[in-house]
């Protein structure tokens, strides 16, 4: 029979409406976390000879293209009342056109292992918004600990290089903390899909921000007179059809079953895949303050997530 203190640890310490994630949906979980983590590689290839607005432009344009004539194979319907791609409109700009443009404009300046990590501040942003904009998942003070956790380590990550000046590298770093800021803005937004198919969603959102993207990036960067390798074009491709088409398709899916707060939980091991690609094939290198400031933001998602300190907490209580 469960004692009065394992009771007690189960009501405070884990959110009561935070949906619990099956052991499918932790598949795909990491899964999507491989193929955004490749993204960052991706894009660290193809920025060295492509302007930032072109590679946006032809990632959700290609990603766009491939998920319509999935959807046109398997005879799913696309909606047509404007409310619906209104809302498309607005879910691509916040989760396509503005933290495409500001990731790829940071990787210009900071390496791709290090704008992973700043990435992985999206769920220190969720859980702050969805405290306020939802009523499923509340601010706790596990996860109040695990929003100062985060900070820090953003705070070790940012400090050294600020009081040097505000320079491009801080700009890069503070330009990929607003990435993570309007992604965490998406989730929350996104969760007015639920009810219609992954697909339709993926594509009408980058269908979207295709078209929001294309004068910014005919205008900004004049893509025609590029010559790009193939390295670049190959990475283009891959950014397009699996960091993009295909992960959408899962974010969508996981986010309709298991909420805000648990998608962005992605971002907590997509720097582990980019880290190690941007070591193997770009000879990027990260100081121990890089890695010290990963540490403190990885323990303030653990505390965010608050299973892990809930089942330590259950196994003492076990054995008292």
């Amino acid at each position: 029979m469960e004692s009065n203190k394992i009771r007690q640890i189960k009501t405070q310490t884990v959110p009561q409406n935070n949906p619990v994630m099956t052991l499918r949906e932790w598949g795909m979980l990491i899964f999507l976390s491989l193929i955004w983590g490749g993204s960052f590689f991706f894009v660290g290839v193809a920025v060295k000879e492509v302007q930032p607005f072109t590679i946006v432009l032809v990632r959700v344009g290609l990603a766009a293209f491939i998920l319509l004539a999935v959807a046109r194979v398997k005879g799913t319907k696309m909606p047509k009342d404007p409310a619906t791609w209104g809302a498309f409109l607005i879910m691509g700009a916040l989760n396509n056109l503005l933290p495409f443009c500001l990731i790829v404009w940071g990787q210009t300046h900071i390496e791709s292992g290090l704008a992973s990590i700043l990435n992985a501040v999206t769920p220190i942003f969720s859980v702050v918004l969805a405290h306020f904009f939802t009523r499923e998942e509340r601010l706790t003070s596990l996860r109040a600990f695990g929003v100062v956790m985060g900070w820090i380590g953003v705070a070790v990550l940012i400090g050294i290089e600020f009081f040097k000046g505000f320079g491009t590298a801080v700009a890069g770093q503070a330009a990929v903390l607003g990435a993570g800021f309007c992604y965490a803005c998406a989730a929350i937004y996104g969760q007015r899909f639920k009810m219609i198919d992954p697909l339709v969603v993926a594509a009408g959102m980058l269908t979207g921000s295709t078209l929001m993207m294309l004068p910014l990036a005919l205008v900004a960067d004049q893509p025609w007179m590029l010559s790009p390798g193939v390295g670049s074009i190959l990475a283009l491709i891959g950014l397009a059809a699996v960091s993009t088409s295909l992960a959408y398709i899962i974010y969508f899916r996981i986010l309709a079953s298991s909420g805000p707060t648990n998608i962005l939980l992605v971002t907590f091991m997509i720097p582990v895949s980019a880290v190690f690609l941007g070591w193997v094939f770009l000879g990027e290198r990260l100081g121990a303050d890089i890695f010290l400031g990963m540490g403190l933001i990885f323990t303030g998602l653990i505390a965010i997530d608050g299973r892990l300190v809930h089942r330590l907490q259950r196994w003492r209580c076990g054995r008292t």
